[in-house]
């Protein structure tokens, strides 16, 4: 009992350990314009993502947008060139923009945008091109979030109740939300539970 009990602790040391070195990569940068308990207003810079478009249940698309966009950062791109693994990866529900503009009209929940921020370094004329046409390399402008950031594990049941609390805030704050809500996650799939850092984003009008 005592070997296993220390065994069990040099695991949980081990991947505590893993999980600090694996998850120690580059993030966008925001300035913090208000602070709210867990709710954040942000602001982003402009910047560069790669960005594959998946069908499927969320949990299905995310994982294979996931490798999709691997694949084109480990080198499946014109210049065999690996590109650095950031943080997070977004996924969000594909919006369809029909002909009479304005309008747009909603998917069912089965079309998901999945992407990963560029690293800094790169600009469009830098970046390697990709191979596989399902990735697209695409400039976001600079832009506006409500943001509420938790741990544990990013389920469905756990989305649902953190977008229904920053819709809340923004409708008592009288903000406009634009689009669907962006789910960000942060880590590698092995990092514990209370270490990592889930997000849902909905960007806000100016």
């Amino acid at each position: 009992m005592i070997i296993l009990a220390a065994m069990s602790v040099l695991v949980f040391l081990a991947a505590f350990v893993w999980s600090l070195v694996a998850n120690n990569v580059e993030t966008p940068d925001y300035e913090v314009v208000t602070r709210e308990g867990q709710i954040e207003i942000r602001r982003y810079g402009a910047m560069i993502v790669a960005e594959a478009n998946v069908e499927g249940e969320r949990e299905d698309a995310i994982r294979g947008g996931f490798r999709i966009i691997a694949d084109y950062i480990f080198g499946n791109n014109l210049a065999s060139e690996n590109v650095a693994m950031t943080a997070p990866v977004t996924q969000q529900v594909n919006e369809t923009i029909a002909m009479t503009t304005p309008v747009t009209q909603q998917s069912d929940g089965t079309s998901w945008k999945v992407r990963f921020v560029m690293p800094s370094e790169y600009t469009m004329a830098t970046l390697p091109q990709p191979v596989n046409p399902e990735v697209q390399l695409i400039e976001v402008p600079s832009s506006r979030f409500a943001a509420v950031q938790f741990s544990g594990f990013g389920n469905q049941s756990s989305l649902d109740k953190h977008t229904g609390q920053l819709l809340d805030y923004l409708k008592r704050e009288d903000l406009r939300p634009i689009g669907q809500p962006t789910f960000a996650f942060y880590n590698a799939p092995w990092t514990l539970p209370f270490m990592r850092r889930n997000e849902v984003m909905i960007e806000i009008d100016e």
